[in-house]
């Protein structure tokens, strides 16, 4: 039987979205019909063109990932089929376009292809590492295991992101507010009690006369200067999909002093980790470098592991093919060499991640730490020059007076 996604009217009108399984589309109108349901689109599940019921291609939420791997994990090694396996998730999930994916594989797979070459047909929803392990699981008999430590993997990375996410909330809700609160002064509170001094004969100071012109231009002009910044960034963003531009983008952020080895140590350390759980789950050197270099963000960094790739298929060595370029951390091929040296190369791939991952922790405190107190005092000195442009014209007048 194959999977087909459907969308149908029911008996009120509205349009509902679903996965069915069937012999053949028509049949699966039939059921639609004995549903009583209007079948609108009957599309075989197992196609690249699978949407999601919000347009484009279905996704999985990274939470809805690990945890669906988690499950697939325990069905198998309770004993389920790949096929039942599938059917039960598909059943026990909430998520539609987790319903959708999952099916397009669970026919791939009654068609008679591979798990891995099912999953690669939705390449844009299972990464590198997981069609690695999925592959080495099945040739070793062991999936189940390798599922659960993917499933792990995958927590790890998401709570990671998590981490970081909530340590920049609190600071980016300050910019938010404190920029919010100086425009309105700008816009609003200081034109109507500087106006007072624009009609007297006295000269204004300098600071008072630049918040004036500041205050002018963002009244006539603010909503062009809001629309141009949004356009400049769609522009570069548009830019950036040049791959020799992004290339000498990435490759300039790299030689920033802090942010460059920040980035630095974020790819070092996503690699570091994707490598020890390939590596330890027995998927070749050559195809856990290609998933590694998926996990990559910065294209500098990902070239140099493409060019390390071509070395190790050549007969060098890991830790000189890594070390050709003097791109990675120094800490990271020595453990590499030690690994390879002692046959324990996952060992001391887990190890630089963890090492690298400790670095990214400290950094990230040690950063969000400095920027708070340093953005309370940016804003803290911008409200104090505005109260300084209003009262210095007061001031001046008092002395007048004297």
């Amino acid at each position: 039987m194959a999977a087909f996604n459907y969308r149908a009217l029911d008996s009120d009108g509205r349009e509902v979205r679903g996965v069915l399984e069937a012999e053949t589309s028509r049949i699966a109108r039939g059921q639609l019909r004995d549903q009583q349901l209007s079948p609108i689109e009957v599309t075989p599940a197992g196609r690249r063109t699978l949407h999601s019921p919000h347009g484009g291609h279905a996704r999985i939420r990274a939470n809805s990932l690990s945890l669906l791997t988690r499950q697939w994990s325990t069905l198998l090694a309770a004993g389920l089929t790949i096929e039942r396996a599938l059917t039960a998730l598909i059943e026990q999930t909430e998520d539609q376009g987790a319903r959708e994916v999952f099916a397009g594989v669970r026919a791939e797979v009654l068609a008679g292809h591979s798990l891995h070459a099912a999953l690669g047909r939705f390449d844009d929803v299972f990464p590198p590492i997981y069609r690695a392990l999925v592959n080495a699981g099945e040739k070793s008999g062991e999936l189940s295991v390798l599922l659960a430590r993917l499933a792990d993997y995958l927590e790890a990375t998401q709570a990671t992101r998590q981490k970081i996410l909530q340590a920049l909330l609190y600071p980016l809700i300050v910019v938010v507010v404190a920029f919010a609160v100086i425009a309105g002064l700008v816009t609003y509170v200081v034109p109507q009690i500087v106006g007072v001094f624009t009609h007297s004969k006295q000269s204004l100071p300098l600071l008072t006369q630049a918040l004036i012109l500041v205050s002018d231009v963002l009244r006539t002009s603010g909503l062009w200067l809001a629309a141009g910044a949004v356009a400049a960034v769609l522009l570069v963003r548009r830019a950036l999909r040049n791959e020799a531009l992004r290339l000498r983008w990435h490759t300039r952020l790299l030689k920033v002093p802090l942010l460059g080895r920040f980035l630095r140590t974020i790819d070092s350390a996503r690699f570091a980790s994707t490598m020890a759980i390939l590596v330890g789950s027995g998927v070749p050197l050559l195809a856990a470098l290609e998933a590694g270099k998926g996990v990559i963000g910065n294209l500098l960094l990902r070239r140099s592991v493409e060019r390390a790739i071509g070395l190790v298929r050549e007969g060098s060595p890991l830790h000189r093919a890594l070390a050709a370029e003097r791109l990675f951390p120094p800490l990271l091929i020595h453990l590499v060499a030690s690994g390879e040296a002692s046959g324990t190369l996952d060992q001391m791939l887990s190890r630089a991640a963890h090492q690298q991952q400790t670095e990214l922790d400290h950094r990230t405190a040690i950063a969000l730490g400095l920027f708070e107190p340093l953005l309370i005092l940016l804003m803290g000195g911008l409200v104090l020059l505005i109260v300084l442009a209003v009262l210095l014209p007061i001031i001046n007048i008092n002395l007048l007076l004297r």
